[in-house]
């Protein structure tokens, strides 16, 4: 079991006491079922001032907003909307719920990828400003804005960048090389677009690089101020999400794992991963090919640092991407969704079985499926904690992999391996922690017809002493 690398995640207290407390998490799990996402949004706080702090100590005009797609509970929206920060919505349904919990259009921001009539309609009567992505959306709410007699507040979103001699692909938005064209001819020398109200531009890039958003940013700055000399005033850019976050403790884990998986799928030692899965790697003809396609657990640059080293870019002018942007009296903009949900939430759930398969593998059955923990990432690579709730007797130490609830063979829950002081028993309670951003919600399914699990709130008591069931309410 010694070459089994781990990965130890950066905890919170709150986590601890909470898993400190086996008979809560019980009867919490007897009265909402298996599996149950539980939330204190304490650190949303910080997770915040990570960024403003930044934007403060650079003098810039700046508005947050968070990413509602990262998170489907509306205590963490209320929480952010109480720090200050906008919403960003996806659907109808997200920026129906925002309205309903109070929070003013002029607060909302509409990026859904697909915008239909009635989202539409709604964001412009409310004033909130609509991303538009493409032509086609430009007709539509401009047929929407006339039938409401009311202007619409629009950015554009952008992609298309330039890097290092090469153009970066993305799906979403106008491509940077035409939008200038676009605006001359469909709004500074024709009325078509009469009702659109140009206000902003708007980038989301795939990956974490720094340069490519240092690089988006300036290549944006540049096109505003073409577009201001044709009358078009931008008065912010949004610089998007996908802000990198750390997870993990120690780096040298980090390191280790990469290495040991290297080892595993070229057979130099036996698999860490399930069916030997390379997460993205693979051996060809003898060589190793390919990249590591899960999130970069572990970071060095996190949140607000990273932010600050998108600002301290020097441009081709010789000034930092802050100080341009600061002359040209433009707002910088921002959706961080994972990193704003940063230590704010678990998914528990309970042992159904264990048994050893064919190759002699222990599997450990769980009472959910990988939709209930499931992202765009190959793995989560984060060590779970087992409460067993039996502490006596021989320990024996076991690897095992967390096997789901679908019929599917790939119902895995982590791909990774785990080295565990003793194998869990039926009953006992399996801890993923940090899942509150993505991991949860984001592809979340209700096949087989198995419910959906249930999101809780711990509203810790502000007196301290033994935990309450009654502190945790259900959304």
């Amino acid at each position: 079991m010694a070459h089994l690398p781990t990965l130890t995640p950066i905890t919170s207290a709150w986590m601890h006491e909470l898993m400190n407390a086996k008979g809560i998490l019980n009867q919490l799990l007897e009265k909402h079922g298996s599996p149950i996402n539980i939330h204190q949004t304490d650190a949303m706080d910080e997770n915040y001032e990570s960024y403003h702090r930044v934007f403060e100590e650079a003098g810039l005009k700046n508005r947050i907003f968070f990413a509602r797609k990262a998170n489907k509970t509306k205590a963490v929206v209320q929480k952010a909307h109480s720090l200050g920060m906008g919403i960003d919505t996806a659907s109808y349904q997200e920026y129906s719920q925002c309205l309903e919990m109070g929070i003013p259009g002029s607060d909302l921001i509409v990026t859904a990828a697909v915008k239909n009539k009635g989202l539409i309609d709604k964001a412009v009567r409310k004033g909130s400003l609509l991303v538009l992505d493409n032509e086609d959306e430009c007709i539509q709410v401009q047929e929407i804005a006339k039938e409401a007699g009311k202007n619409a507040n629009i950015a554009f979103r952008v992609s298309g960048f330039t890097v290092r001699d090469s153009k970066l692909y993305s799906r979403f938005g106008f491509d940077i090389e035409t939008l200038n064209t676009f605006v001359k001819d469909n709004f500074a020398e024709s009325t078509r677009f009469d009702q659109l109200s140009y206000k902003g531009l708007h980038f989301h890039l795939n990956g974490y690089s720094v340069e490519e958003r240092s690089i988006a940013l300036s290549q944006c700055l540049a096109l505003s101020e073409r577009l201001s000399q044709k009358g078009f005033k931008t008065e912010f850019i949004d610089i998007g999400g996908g802000i990198l976050m750390n997870y993990l403790k120690y780096e040298t884990e980090w390191d280790n794992f990469s290495l040991q998986l290297r080892r595993a799928i070229n057979n130099k030692i036996d698999p860490i991963t399930f069916e030997n899965q390379g997460l993205g790697l693979q051996v060809f003809g003898g060589a190793l090919q390919g990249e590591l396609k899960t999130y970069p657990f572990w970071n060095y640059l996190s949140k607000g640092d990273f932010l600050r080293k998108i600002l301290a870019y020097k441009t081709s002018s010789g000034d930092t991407l802050a100080e341009q942007t600061k002359s040209l009296g433009i707002e910088v903009r921002m959706e961080p969704g994972r990193s704003m949900l940063d230590q704010v939430g678990l998914t528990a759930a309970k042992v159904a079985f264990r048994k050893k398969d064919s190759r002699g593998d222990w599997l450990v059955g769980l009472e959910m499926n990988m939709t209930q923990m499931l992202s765009g990432s190959a793995d989560f690579m984060l060590d779970p904690f087992v409460i067993y709730q039996n502490e006596e007797g021989e320990e024996q130490s076991a690897e095992v992999y967390f096997t789901g609830a679908y019929c599917l063979e790939r119902d895995v829950l982590l791909k990774r391996k785990i080295a565990l002081r003793k194998l869990p028993e039926v009953g006992d309670v399996v801890i993923f922690v940090n899942t509150a951003g993505y991991m949860m919600h984001f592809f979340e399914s209700s096949a087989h017809l198995f419910p959906l699990a249930e999101n809780l709130i711990w509203n810790r008591s502000s007196n301290g002493g033994e935990i309450s069931i009654a502190e945790f309410y259900a959304e």
